[in-house]
Parts: structure tokens; sequence; C-alpha cells
């Protein structure tokens, strides 16, 4: 694989803002030859809705390289990635596909593609390396130099300010996320960055996939900073990790220029697909949607934890106090989510919860990734129910696709069938 394929594939994720109104029917086959805010007229006379935005999507941790130059601090990545047996393939992302020094070439990648929105992640070791304190001005220049030659380029920035690298320096001495330093100093972190990008970018996510970070990093173990909580503090690191949220919101509208739209990028429990789309097992996916997701996206949107949500963790209840909620709550710009797969497909029941999951069968299809069942109405849903509940005005498909196995032909080309056949099935289900 050359460069330009790596790159290629490394570069993910539809950057979609669907306006509320058109927030049940996205109308367009995706094509990467179509820039953004195009509206696209094909023989079935299906269109792109207004105000939308195709982009592609990356992580810092996964595509700068250079974690020792020009004063960069230590993530809590770096020491995981060296750690034998938890990279599959042995490697790590000391040089990656050098993006830190070949983002030119990148952006003309980019460019080729026909992209106009690009969503990438600052890495906060690069300007705060021990996570706090001094401000690290080169690693400044860099994100400077990105978003001058996006810009250049006719492509529109949408930074997230966290994609799980946290600095090492506050995990050795606070514990990381289980400490609310972790929160404030995020904040402090976030309303820095955006006081001084925001004479150019207009929208900045705050954190990427909290529920990933939280629950693989400190329930599971496997990824970053590997760690296997017992339940109260779980639901601690949880509870501050939605916190900084809240709190960088804050500081955003203090810092920023006025004007500067903000919102979280989460992975939450979207995915909730009714078995059959009836009026009952439709109400019942609502109240899953909001259940499900009561520690992260529902209290992020409502300023509480949900009674269900509080008696089941019983004594193990995070602590926090009113102000806590206030500031989680804080007012969003837009919401948005990464969707790829169906967590749940939900049927009504008599229960008081009035919802039950149904088990996936072991026929069911998937992609090659174990993880990928194949389910792309979830990419209706998700939006449907975020705008359903909650009233949410844009909503941003920050992350979708399909893993498929890119086989290479005899005739040395990649035909692509499985993944041609996820979009048309995907958008099929969309535009009906």
């Amino acid at each position: 694989m050359n460069r330009r394929q790596l790159m290629m594939s490394t570069l993910g994720g539809l950057s979609a803002a669907i306006p509320a109104k058109v927030a049940d029917k996205i109308l367009e086959t995706a094509n990467p030859e179509v820039g953004a805010n195009v509206d696209v007229r094909r023989n079935d006379a299906r269109s792109f809705p207004k105000g939308f935005v195709w982009g592609v999507a990356t992580s810092a941790y996964q595509i700068e390289g250079a974690v020792k130059e020009d004063g960069r601090g230590v993530s809590i990545w770096d020491p995981f990635a060296h750690t034998p047996g938890k990279i599959f393939d042995g490697t790590n992302a000391d040089v990656a596909v050098d993006h830190y020094h070949r983002y030119k070439e990148d952006v003309q990648l980019m460019k080729a593609m026909g992209t106009k929105a690009y969503r990438f992640s600052i890495a906060w070791p690069r300007i705060f390396p021990e996570g706090r304190g001094a401000v690290n001005p080169k690693g400044l220049d860099f994100y400077n130099r990105l978003v001058d030659e996006l810009l250049t380029n006719g492509i529109e920035p949408f930074p997230s300010l966290y994609h799980w690298d946290l600095p090492q320096t506050l995990q050795d001495r606070y514990g990381g996320w289980e400490s609310r330093e972790t929160a404030l100093a995020f904040a402090d972190y976030a309303g820095y960055v955006t006081e001084k990008l925001s004479d150019r970018v207009k929208r900045f996510f705050t954190l990427n996939e909290i529920r990933t970070f939280v629950d693989r990093g400190h329930e599971s173990g496997i990824l970053a900073p590997v760690l296997k909580l017992p339940p109260a503090r779980l639901n601690q690191v949880r509870h501050h990790a939605i916190l900084a949220h809240g709190l960088a919101v804050q500081a955003i509208r203090a810092k920023a220029r006025r004007g500067t739209k903000v919102g979280p990028a989460e992975n939450i429990v979207v995915a909730v697909v009714p078995i059959i789309e009836t009026p009952e097992h439709i109400k019942a996916t609502e109240i899953a949607m909001r259940e499900l997701n009561a520690g992260y996206l529902t209290a992020m949107l409502e300023g509480r934890y949900t009674d269900a949500y509080l008696k089941a963790a019983g004594a193990d209840a995070p602590k926090f106090t009113s102000d806590d909620l206030k500031a989680i709550a804080s007012p969003v710009d837009f919401v948005g989510i990464n969707i790829y797969t169906p967590d749940y497909y939900i049927h009504a029941n008599d229960a008081a919860v009035g919802y039950q999951s149904v088990p996936f069968n072991k026929s069911h299809p998937r992609m090659v990734s174990s993880w990928h069942r194949l389910g792309p109405e979830t990419l209706y849903w998700g939006p449907r129910l975020l705008q359903k509940l909650w009233n949410v005005k844009d909503i941003y498909i920050t992350e979708n696709g399909c893993a498929t196995s890119d086989e290479v032909a005899k005739d040395t080309k990649v035909y692509d069938s499985d993944r041609k056949t996820f979009q048309s099935t995907d958008f099929h289900k969309l535009s009906n």
C-alpha cells in the first residue's frame, strides 16, 4: 500500500449537517465526486438537502506522527501503543502517515477527492504538554498552518478537541478522568484553542466518543489507559467526561469569537432500531434511546440523570452537584453522532421499562470486522430519534461507513462489491 492508498483508507467519516426539518429523510446517494452544499440532480430526482456537508475525518494520533517533535508532550496512547500485545500488528504511531510533516500533500489528496469539509482532532499534548500550565506555541503553530492550508484549498475545518490522547501527566497526577481536575484542565485547553482558531474556524466538536474511551479504557481495559474500574469509579469517570464537555462549551462561549458553534461527537447508543416499524415498537425505541444513553447524551441534553439510571446504579451512582448538571447541559449548537451498525433491535413489551432488545441471530450478516453487523437502517433512525427526543436542530453524521476487506483482484483492481451493496442498501432505506 503506497502513501496515497494509506491516506485514502485512513480518511473516513461523513460530516453531514442535517437540518431538523429534514432529519427524517436524506435524499441522495453519496457521490465522492460531489462537493459540499451542491444540489445534485439525478435521474430519479433525489438530491442532497440544503445544508448537507460532505467530508472526511481523521484523528491526530492515527495520522500525525512526530510524537517527540516541537515540544509535544506524552499522551496515554504513546506507552499504550508501545506495549507488546496492545496493537494487533505491533506497530505504533511514532510516524503513522507522517501528516505532521506532509499535511500539505494530504490536503491536496482531500481536494482531489472533492472534499469540502475535514474533521480532524487537535492533540491536547501538542498544545499543553503537561495537560495544563505552560503553552507550547509550536503545537498551536501546526494547527494554524493546517487550518490555513485547508481554507486556501476550499475545505472547511471541523476540529475535534479531544480524540482520546489525554496528556500522560494528567493521568499520572490526577488519575486522568477519575478526577474533576482533568475536566477543569480540558475546559482551559478548549477555551485557549478556540480563542486562537475561531477567527477562521466556525465549528468545534468537544469530545469524540465519550462512551468508547470511558467504557473501553476504564471498564474493559481494552484501550488506554487500560483500567478495569469497579462500578462506582467507572460512573464517576463517565460523569467527569460529560462534565468536561459542558465546561468546555462554557469556556468556548467565553473565549471564542462570537458566533462560534460547538457540540459533541458521540457514538453512544444511537443505534437502536424498532424491530417492526409500527407505532408501539417505535415508541419503545424512543424510550430505549433515552434510557440506554442516560449516562451520556441524555444527561448532556436534559441536564439530569434519569430516575431509572440512578436507581440502577444505586450506591454506585456518580457524585455530582446541581452546578455540575447545569454545566453538563450547557446549550449546544449541534450534535454529531457516529453510526456504523445497529446496537439493538427494540421490541415493545408490558414490563415497567417498556421495551426489550431482541438478540441477533448468528446468521445476521456482518462486514469483515466481527463487531460490524449489517444494519444500514441505523443511519435513518439515529437522526430521527435524536431530533424527536431532544429537538436537536442540526445533526452531523460525524462517522459512518462499512468495514470491508478491500481485496485486490487478479487484475490488480479492488471491485468493492460489498461496500457498493452496503451503500445501495443504506440509501435505499433512507430515501424511503
